[in-house]
């Protein structure tokens, strides 16, 4: 299969040896039989696979129709499914793309899927997107033999605490990126630095929609009867973890948006300064436009314009109107 990351058989938290996934499937199977209340599992890693791919495994694991369309096809909310002895959870995931600043452009978080089929014997993960690997969550099981040993809930587990941890770290990051534009708000803003934080504000709202539909998913996870009782109270803790996250996302979406009002506050109050300015200037121009339009009118009977001293007069008359509207707009703050 071109989509196939990884697999193998795992007995006694170690990786049995094993060419196909038949192969590794009929011996977990024969261990199993054989052990009494032993957790071998095979675990299957698919990256984007296309339909014949996933409908052929659900031969092989009896999967459901209705999970391995939702598998194929991708875009779904986080939720957790039962069908018959087989468990099926989507769970989000996000990651922070660097970038050197900050534009009304730049996209800061990108989000992809896991699909997790759960049964007694196996596990088979389906990931859409390039960022959150399992590679990393397999390899510290498989260093630990123990917590491999869990079986399929332990491998739930794990995937499901990594995909929480990835989103704290998102989280803070973002939270950086936060303080940072809070700190220019009150600097010059234009046009440009709003654009920037509504582009943060519409990447706060992608990880909200992330993380947020997960809590109820999570939260009754530990209920399902597919999961031991001695795992309950792990997938309890990433609960806990989950709560915390989501209280930072939405104390973080607030003070984006408070950001965001603030900085068209701001906007808004520079643009009247500017528009007072403008205004007094105006109002101090008029005066000498008036008077100079009045006396071009070219009328024989015109007052004073016969007198040696009219002239002088008349540009005295302007000098000091406009003086006094200066230091009157600049007294009122205008200016």
């Amino acid at each position: 299969m071109d989509s196939l990351v990884e697999f193998g058989g795992y007995v006694q938290g170690k990786k049995v040896p094993a060419t196909t996934i038949i192969e590794a499937l009929d011996i977990v199977r024969a261990h199993n039989r054989i052990a009494d209340g032993a957790s071998a599992f095979v675990w299957v890693g698919l990256h984007e696979p296309a339909a014949p791919e996933v409908e052929w495994l659900s031969e092989v694991f009896g999967l459901h129709p209705l999970a391995v369309e939702d598998a194929v096809k991708a875009h779904q909310r986080p939720k957790v499914e039962r069908y018959g002895d087989s468990l099926f959870m989507v769970l989000k995931t996000i990651a922070y793309l660097d970038h050197n600043e900050l534009t009304a452009q730049s996209e800061i978080i990108a989000t992809g899927e896991i699909m997790v089929f759960l049964g007694a014997d196996f596990v088979v993960t389906v990931r859409h997107g390039e960022h959150c690997p399992l590679t990393l969550v397999r390899d510290r099981l498989e260093d630990k033999p123990k917590l491999m040993n869990r079986g399929p809930a332990g491998v739930l587990h794990a995937i499901s605490d990594h995909v929480v941890d990835q989103y704290l770290q998102v989280a803070d990051l973002m939270q950086l990126e936060l303080e940072e534009v809070e700190a220019t708000v009150f600097a010059d803003v234009s046009s440009r630095d709003i654009n920037r934080i509504y582009q943060l504000k519409r990447e706060m709202l992608e990880l909200k929609r992330a993380v947020t539909p997960l809590q109820a998913p999570l939260a009754a996870l530990p209920q399902r009867r597919v999961i031991p009782s001695e795992m309950r109270d792990y997938f309890r803790d990433v609960g806990d973890h989950l709560s915390r996250v989501c209280e930072q996302v939405e104390s973080s979406n607030e003070l984006c948006s408070s950001i965001l009002q603030a900085a068209l506050a701001r906007s808004n109050a520079l643009a009247n300064e500017d528009m007072r300015k403008i205004s007094s200037w105006v109002a101090i121009l008029a005066v000498p436009t008036m008077i100079a339009g009045i006396y071009g009118m070219n009328f024989d009977f015109m007052p004073e314009t016969k007198q040696v001293w009219g002239y002088p007069a008349v540009l005295a008359v302007m000098i000091t109107t406009c003086v006094l509207l200066h230091r009157g707009f600049r007294r009122n703050g205008w200016l």
